[in-house]
């Protein structure tokens, strides 16, 4: 019973946190005029949400554009961290800690350097000003996320139940489908979460790369705030951090609960 109790407040305490910085965002979105010493804004209204909403703005644009750019930077680097990762996890190999060592190079270093060397990059390569060159750029900062957190998920894999099930008679798509993706099901939910949040972040590298041409939420708010608009900057700052608590609570499911069960259910 105690126990209990102290994991509501827990629970309560950490939503609290979470939910706290939030509340300036959402008193801004809908104040107009709030000077010191005031303690509540002077005059209440909607027309900052009302702008952020239209189709003049260009702020529902840019945040589908941003939502398309994340979900196919996470896909891609799923499509390479996840056979990286399990080369990594399960294999002994030499060269093995300079790959990690290049892996992690891109979150040792600062940000503007990685940024603007990539820009000379792509440059030469035709892809700056261009969503395929944001998105492949994105994949620079993602990628070692997906495939350490995949390289710990496969560090604990049975690659024997996979055996097992060939032996059985199954072939590899139905051996990937039915024993592996079970069982590394949380890890790369957890891996891809953390994936789409760097990339929806993603502000020097969109303004590097991009050119001022692919308009990402991170770039459009940035504007709004330097230009002083705290309403529409506190419109838009909730609809930033909108998809990542959507994509928390669509997966905080599968990652402790039901894919957890189903990976734990094949081990022997």
């Amino acid at each position: 019973m105690r126990r209990d109790r102290l994991r509501r407040l827990a629970v309560l305490a950490l939503a609290l946190w979470m939910v706290l910085p939030i509340l300036p965002l959402a008193v801004w979105s809908v104040a107009h005029g709030w000077r010191f010493p005031d303690v509540s804004p002077q005059d209440w209204s909607l027309r900052a949400w009302s702008f952020a909403l239209s189709g003049r703005s260009g702020i529902l644009q840019s945040f589908a554009l941003t939502s398309f750019i994340a979900l196919a930077t996470t896909l891609l680097s799923a499509l390479i961290g996840v056979p990286a990762g399990r080369a990594l996890g399960l294999y002994r190999f030499r060269g093995k800690g300079l790959v990690t060592l290049f892996l992690l190079a891109p979150a040792v270093l600062p940000g503007i350097a990685v940024a603007f060397g990539l820009h000379g990059v792509f440059l030469r390569l035709g892809l700056a000003g261009t969503v395929t060159g944001v998105i492949l750029a994105h994949l620079v900062p993602v990628l070692p996320y997906m495939t350490l957190v995949m390289a710990a998920v496969f560090s604990r894999f049975d690659p024997d139940l996979e055996a097992q099930a060939r032996t059985l008679g199954a072939t590899p798509w139905q051996t990937f489908r039915r024993v592996t993706l079970p069982a590394i099901l949380p890890g790369l939910m957890t891996a891809m979460l953390f994936a789409f949040l760097v990339s929806w972040s993603q502000y020097l590298i969109t303004l590097a790369i991009g050119g001022g041409r692919v308009q990402t939420l991170p770039l459009l708010l940035f504007s709004f705030a330097s230009a002083g608009r705290n309403d529409i900057t506190g419109a838009v700052g909730l609809l930033y951090i909108l998809p990542g608590l959507l994509v928390l609570i669509l997966t905080a499911r599968q990652v402790t609960g039901r894919g957890a069960a189903m990976a734990e259910g094949l081990r022997p």
